[in-house]
């Protein structure tokens, strides 16, 4: 199963390879990134493969928004089904 992770925040060092590190925690593969900086801020779109995730997705989208949070930054983590219909023009 696919996830989206959207991470959004003041530009700093560190936050992709923070990110990255997090969810290899979680055994969560990612299979494409986009990132850019704006003005000072920082946002950063990816796919990940959340199949051989060790915790449920609810889980991980709790503790990645918790990581987010202790970063200044805001995390969210959706599966990719759920994403495409709710972004579905």
């Amino acid at each position: 199963m696919k996830a989206i992770v959207t991470v959004v925040g003041k530009d700093q060092v560190g936050i992709i390879a923070g990110v990255c590190m997090k969810l290899a925690d979680y055994n969560v593969n990612v299979l494409d990134i986009s990132q850019t900086v704006m003005s000072g801020y920082f946002t950063m779109m990816m796919v990940a493969d959340v199949s051989a995730c060790n915790v449920p997705l609810a889980q991980l989208c709790t503790d990645m928004e918790e990581h987010g949070k202790t970063k200044g930054l805001s995390i969210r983590v959706q599966r990719e089904d759920i994403f495409e219909a709710m972004h579905r023009v």
